[in-house]
């Protein structure tokens, strides 16, 4: 059953002005600002969970290696190199997104640290998991945006 033409009018005046803001929102949040979201974001995550790991500037924790051992052990890799490659990764590659810094690089890395996480420690975490997957795949696709340093420096 069609709409009559005057019952059509408020939902066409409706559309209107939801595309309006839509358009207003496309034109004034870009690029720049929404990898400079993403990579703070992001790298604010990752960063606190390396802080958990370590003491001081980058000694790792007994508690640490413990959970490297039992919770988080993975298969290949022995849990004390494990738990090294996490805490200096996670220090690592956040400080260079939070810079703007190799920006698809380090986005790769915690792309493929998300990965491992998913697949070998945390199965049933996978909401989580897929909301740190779409903002690196962001950048990764993207780039850091005007307001990185790889944009300074040249690099796509």
């Amino acid at each position: 059953m069609a709409l009559s033409p005057t019952a059509d009018r408020p939902l066409s005046r409706l559309i209107a002005r939801w595309n309006a803001v839509a358009d207003f929102a496309t034109r004034h949040i870009g690029h720049s600002f929404l990898a400079l979201v993403c990579r703070f974001g992001i790298a604010s995550i990752f960063f606190i969970s390396g802080r958990t790991k370590v003491t001081g500037f980058l000694t790792l924790t007994d508690s640490t290696y413990s959970l490297f051992m039992t919770d988080y052990k993975l298969p290949l890799i022995p849990p004390i190199i494990a738990a090294h490659v996490a805490a200096y990764s996670e220090h690592l590659f956040s400080l260079l997104l939070a810079l703007g810094l190799c920006t698809r690089l380090s986005a790769l890395a915690l792309f493929g640290m998300t990965a491992v996480i998913e697949i070998f420690v945390y199965p049933d975490a996978w909401p989580t998991h897929l909301s740190w997957a779409g903002l690196l795949l962001y950048m990764i696709a993207r780039g850091g945006g005007a307001a990185s340093l790889d944009h300074a420096l040249g690099i796509k």
